[in-house]
């Protein structure tokens, strides 16, 4: 059923290339409430494709689905190879999600080059719903390094702060240096592929597809060089400590959308899950590189929250607290057992909704006083109650609270780093108790307490757009925190999947036993 309907109505490549063409069309409109009005009918669109994809995705399967292929580069082995699974289909509903929150906040916010502004915002989902529809090694890459062009212009061009240029040069920087070895790796799957396929007289000498790749055995050697080029890539991206210098700079210099897509959408994490982890995974349950990379990502959790807890300015604050719920996100996957891939994964999705909610709070904030410096608030929730109460609501999921999403995620990842490894475990749940230090911190005395002085006696509770935006993100956070059962349905029979790939040589062991058994 799903082969017609694709056959009939290629729905991915409509997702893939609606914004980059709606963007196009908005090069010949003028009129600046026009181009918001056609940005947002056109993001609209997209999430409409988006959740009528995840309507008709087959949960607690495996498979890729609503798959599209063409031969594109074929003497190459490059093809246009798209699809989605239980671990990119989720990726592809928040991406149009967040995006049709960042053009309604946008709306009244980007008031200089507007249309430049929202052609940007077009073009970048663009690039990152190739990321996660591409299933072609080359094909992602490309949307990989596409995705530094709006971006670069976002935090250049529409950042608030003094140091913008530098935090935009920063960020692409950083991202092309990990892009180089993540290129070399991908160059040295292909030669695998092709020395594989001349020894087995493949009607394919060369091939970047995922699918193809899994099947072709990997040196153990081998894997562990083109494990740590992968892991450069996609470290330097996400950022894993101690790559994550340039994400301060960047969530804090550049303009509120940039900053809801950088914290929201967890590209270098899902680079992990989608291609490190599953095309080698010898080199991926090593003990060195298993120990090395939880390490790093225990590291991450406890620095990122003891920087989060000094932090007076709550953007800085909040950059430093997604540094350490990428630590959680990278403790769980490398604890490589099911819950600890299931727990990593939808925290992922869930730090779309908290992290990117709490940046949509920030700009509520500024928008205000023109600063989210701590020292200009105190008792607003006395003149502004709806804005209290939201932040709260999206704040306590940040920090894990029963009955919110962030709360499913941290559990599960909590369960899989102790059944992989007590210490580990141990350690991780360490970053529960400071992250709800900083964030009540910051709260208590934002929101709480005696009026402060530098507080504008004429401020403005939430608007009608910005309670949209507030009242989405609430639902979806209580959504899942209270009925997460048809997200975990869609993600299990590919994480399953995964589990059994990592685990496979235990998996046969048992089986011969049984059958021996028996």
């Amino acid at each position: 059923m799903l082969e017609e309907l694709t056959a009939v109505f290629p729905i991915l490549s409509c997702i893939l290339f609606l914004p980059v063409v709606g963007a196009i069309v908005l090069w010949l409109i003028d009129d600046e409430d026009m181009v918001r009005s056609s940005t947002l009918t056109i993001a609209l669109v997209e999430l409409a494709l988006s959740v009528f994809v995840l309507l008709r995705f087959v949960p607690e399967s495996a498979a890729m689905q609503f798959a599209e292929r063409v031969e594109w580069i074929p003497a190459l082995g490059i093809s246009y190879h798209l699809a989605v699974d239980g671990i990119s289909v989720l990726f592809v509903g928040l991406t149009a999600f967040l995006s049709v929150l960042v053009v309604i906040y946008s709306w009244d916010t980007i008031r200089h080059q507007v249309k430049l502004y929202m052609m940007c915002l077009l073009a970048l989902e663009t690039t990152t719903m190739g990321v996660f529809l591409s299933l072609d090694l080359i094909l992602f890459f490309v949307f990989w390094e596409l995705m530094l062009i709006p971006s670069y212009f976002l935090i250049k061009l529409w950042g608030g702060g003094a140091d913008r240029h530098y935090a935009a040069l920063k960020f692409v920087i950083y991202t092309l240096l990990g892009s180089v070895f993540m290129l070399v790796g991908i160059a040295l799957l292909d030669i695998n592929y092709h020395q594989w396929a001349s020894l087995h007289h493949s009607d394919h000498a060369y091939s970047f597809d995922l699918l193809e790749l899994l099947t072709v055995p990997i040196p153990m050697s081998q894997q562990i060089l083109i494990f740590w080029l992968m892991f450069l890539g996609f470290a330097f991206k996400a950022p894993v400590f101690p790559f994550h210098t340039w994400l301060p700079d960047a969530l804090l210099e550049g303009p509120i959308g940039m900053a809801v897509v950088l914290a929201g959408l967890k590209l270098g994490t899902f680079g992990f899950i989608r291609f490190s982890i599953p095309l080698l995974p010898d080199a991926s349950k090593s003990d060195t590189i298993v120990t090395v990379v939880v390490v790093l990502g225990l590291c991450a959790i406890l620095y990122g929250a003891w920087m989060a807890l000094v932090q007076p300015d709550f953007r800085r604050l909040l950059a430093y607290s997604s540094v350490s719920h990428l630590g959680f996100v990278v403790v769980g996957l490398f604890a490589l057992n099911y819950q600890g891939l299931q727990g990593s994964l939808l925290t992922m999705i869930n730090l779309g909704f908290s992290t990117a909610g709490l940046f949509f709070i920030a700009g509520f904030l500024y928008s205000r006083q023109q600063t989210t410096e701590l020292s200009a608030f105190g008792g607003m929730a006395k003149q502004v109650p709806l804005l209290a109460t939201f932040f709260l609501i999206i704040g306590l999921a940040s920090i894990g609270l029963p009955g919110t999403n962030g709360f499913v995620g941290e559990f599960l990842i909590l369960l899989g780093a102790f059944e992989a490894k007590w210490w580990v475990g141990s350690i991780a749940v360490l970053g529960v108790i400071f992250g709800a230090a900083y964030f009540l911190w910051y709260y208590e005395r934002s929101m709480l307490g005696p009026l402060g002085s530098s507080v504008k006696s004429t401020m403005s509770d939430l608007q009608l757009r910005e309670m949209v935006i507030a009242v989405s993100l609430s639902i979806m956070i209580l959504w899942i925190g209270l009925y997460p059962s048809p997200f975990l349905r869609i993600m299990n029979g590919s994480v399953q999947a995964l589990v059994d790939r990592l685990h496979h040589d235990k998996t046969a062991a048992l089986e011969q036993s049984i059958t021996e058994r028996r």
